[in-house]
């Protein structure tokens, strides 16, 4: 039983960047152990976005390990804080988002995250239900446990104000109302990213100030970082795998990080044990296993799990078509045309560069091939005929020319 515990403790531990009450994480699992009885963790999101990247399933990962070990997430969606906006890292004012916005976020979200987390181990909640209740009494009961001095202790709060950059009184409720959800859900444990270690011991002190009778751990996962492995995963630096990509795309992603980076994305989004990456840390360092193919593990199960079982072995061998043997993929994009066209405006059409300037460029760096031959007239005209278009190593388009 004590092994069992130590394991689970580890897997709990595993890639974090702080945990807060660790002791009491542990005496949760050992009573799942012994009598079977169910723990709540906590994590909630607020559905600004309609899509994720794996950035964000880092947490949603974390999660699932504690499903493994008796807990029943509160997968808490924001639908009511996020009509505030987090100010977490903030310079400025959030936008405040419409409710239809909000919903329709919120179900993109519940869509994605079923990929990793079981449907049977999770309670989703909207914090709508409980903070709609809350009235004007509530709410001044509940901002009379704060101070104002407290809550610019807040690094992002006292950046602003030392700027002289507003921040509006609704902005000081976000962190109360996030504590106030622990309350109305009666969480054990809370998880959340390092930036926001202050909404997160919002909790812990107002289920104290509430006579919980309880104080929710805490423990927050760290930033992943994007395939460049220097900045931080993000749509806006293009260094993201989204979960949404296409399994060979998603697969060409996965093998195109670094040899050390590897390791550091084994160890926060996949599901080996830590047994079972230490074994194969050991093989690649004594030669027994090729970095290479290690990669290509890791990549067919992340695209399993967001394509389902088989979708990473045969983006695989789709990979490996193109890539090694240099062959064409099965499944191109066709396009027709009625007439002949200029191949640089043909890149456009087809959607392989964003205008015929950046084609002129690519044809005469070399990077546009047709039927496999490079070019570099990029004065060519398509006639009637079938074209496989190709820029650089992995778009590709049929083009049919009538």
């Amino acid at each position: 039983m004590e092994n069992k515990i130590n394991e689970a403790i580890k897997e709990i531990q595993r890639g974090t960047a702080e945990i807060i009450d660790i002791e009491a994480i542990t005496k949760l699992i050992k009573r799942y152990f012994e009598t079977g009885e169910n723990f709540y963790v906590k994590a909630g999101f607020d559905p600004t976005a309609p899509d994720i990247h794996l950035g964000h399933t880092v947490l949603i990962q974390k999660l699932a390990t504690f499903q493994k070990f008796g807990a029943i997430v509160q997968f808490l969606i924001g639908d009511f804080t996020a009509t505030i906006g987090d100010p977490t890292g903030k310079s400025e004012t959030r936008k405040v988002l419409s409710e239809s916005q909000v919903l329709a976020n919120a179900e993109t979200y519940k869509e994605q995250v079923f990929k990793i987390l079981d449907p049977n181990k999770t309670q989703v909640v909207f914090n709508s239900t409980w903070l709609k209740e809350l009235g004007t009494g509530g709410l001044i009961t509940l901002a009379s446990n704060l101070t104002v001095a407290r809550m610019l202790e807040r690094d992002d709060f006292s950046k602003r104000y030392s700027s002289n950059t507003p921040i509006a009184v609704s902005e000081f409720l976000y962190p109360l109302l996030q504590g106030y959800d622990s309350i109305a859900l009666n969480s054990d444990v809370e998880l959340g990213g390092t930036d926001q270690k202050f909404n997160l011991l919002m909790g812990r002190t107002l289920q104290k100030a509430y006579n919980c009778k309880k104080q929710q751990a805490v423990l927050m996962m760290p930033i992943l970082e994007g395939l460049d492995g220097v900045q931080k995963m993000s749509k806006s630096l293009g260094n993201y795998i989204g979960v949404t990509d296409e399994p060979f795309d998603m697969f060409g992603k996965v093998l195109s990080i670094s040899d050390e980076l590897m390791w550091r994305y084994f160890e926060l989004l996949s599901d080996k044990t830590l047994k079972e990456i230490e074994d194969i840390k050991n093989g690649v360092n004594n030669g027994t296993l090729h970095p290479k193919k290690i990669k290509e593990e890791l990549a067919a199960e992340i695209v399993d799990r967001f394509h389902g079982t088989g979708a990473g072995l045969a983006a695989k061998e789709e990979f490996e078509k193109v890539f090694a043997k240099k062959d064409i993929p099965t499944d191109i994009e066709e396009f027709t045309f009625d007439t002949e066209i200029w191949i640089c405006q043909a890149l456009v059409d087809t959607k392989l560069v964003e205008s015929t300037s950046q084609a002129r460029r690519d044809i005469k760096s070399n990077a546009v091939s047709i039927n496999q031959e490079k070019i570099s007239d990029d004065k060519l005209n398509l006639y009637p005929g079938e074209y496989i278009i190709q820029k650089g190593k992995k778009s590709f388009a049929k083009v049919i020319v009538r």
